[in-house]
């Protein structure tokens, strides 16, 4: 037996899938996409160069302003951060303790603008030349024009690498900007 057709024909309408909603279609997902990436480039360029309080040193700007006699420091040398601590080492038993460290800003200054301190009377030449045979460099914290600026010869250490520039699997070794 079959049934006669009425004359009407089921038609059916296919559900709208989820990418077809008004809700969520590609134009929607393309502006949030864009809104979400934009959202992170901000935060990433905004944490990298905010620098609002001593407890955030960021930048190199940032030390480079704080430096004594900042003008001096960028044009005749580079500015540093100093630490200041105390050791001190029992032997019996052995042992080290640490103070606790102060830091503070300076200035090491390059070889070949020693004079500085020369003219301002602030190292004599046997100083001078003592530093020099050792090829070390003076450094200071403190401001030049003050009472007493902290003047030291240091030493450079060339065991002191960066880490985070000479990673291994980088595709060329990183140049140095400048020799002192």
């Amino acid at each position: 037996m079959r049934r006669k057709s009425t004359g009407r024909t089921a038609t059916t309408t296919p559900k709208p899938s989820m990418l077809q909603s008004p809700i969520f279609n590609f134009t929607t997902v393309a502006i949030l996409g864009g809104v979400f990436v934009l959202g992170i480039g901000i935060g990433i360029a905004f944490s990298s160069t905010a620098t609002f309080t001593p407890n955030n040193v960021a930048s190199r700007e940032f030390i480079d302003t704080k430096a004594p006699n900042a003008e001096i420091c960028v044009q005749y040398g580079a500015s540093a951060m100093v630490m200041d601590t105390r050791l001190f080492v029992t032997l019996n038993p052995f042992k080290v303790y640490v103070g606790q460290p102060s830091m503070r800003p300076g200035c090491v200054l390059r070889s070949s603008n020693w004079a500085i301190l020369e003219q301002r009377k602030l190292v004599t030449s046997n100083q001078v030349s003592e530093c020099k045979n050792r090829l070390n460099h003076f450094a200071y914290a403190g401001d030049l024009n003050g009472d007493k600026p902290d003047i030291s010869c240091t030493y450079e250490n060339d065991d002191a690498k960066n880490f985070f520039i000479n990673t291994p699997g980088a595709s060329a070794p990183a140049l140095e900007t400048e020799k002192f």
